[in-house]
């Protein structure tokens, strides 16, 4: 299952990932957040979102590793794949039809969101 995970761009941004070649997400306090980070696996694919300032989809990620032993703190690395040729910002999201019943806009404070693979697709294919 791909997730969309948003960060503040001012604390660690997309280029942040990039210098950096892999990290750690954390930081997350809310508890379906943490159920999704938890969840996720090994290879699976990610989509980062600068919120706040910016307010896109700028690149893609995957998960390289997810230890769980400490559910309110799991130890979920992730790695940068590439940025996206073209970001895709948040009106542009709002207004497309695969996005009308995501959980991205019920629960806008949420920093980790599941997707599905359309959603992905949409996010990160030139359109």
């Amino acid at each position: 299952m791909p997730y969309l995970l948003k960060t503040e761009p001012n604390k660690y941004s997309y280029d942040d990932l990039l210098r950096d070649g892999e990290t750690t997400w954390d930081g997350i306090a809310n508890n379906q957040a943490l159920l999704y980070l938890r969840n996720m696996k090994p290879g699976e694919k990610l989509v980062i979102y600068h919120s706040n300032i910016g307010k896109a989809a700028i690149g893609t990620a995957k998960v390289v590793s997810v230890d769980a032993t400490d559910p309110k703190n799991p130890n979920v690395r992730i790695k940068p794949v590439k940025r996206l040729k073209h970001e895709k910002p948040l009106d542009e999201i709002r207004q497309s039809a695969v996005f009308k019943d995501s959980i991205l806009f019920r629960q806008f404070r949420l920093s980790v969101v599941p997707l599905t693979d359309e959603q992905y697709d949409w996010l990160t294919l030139p359109r």
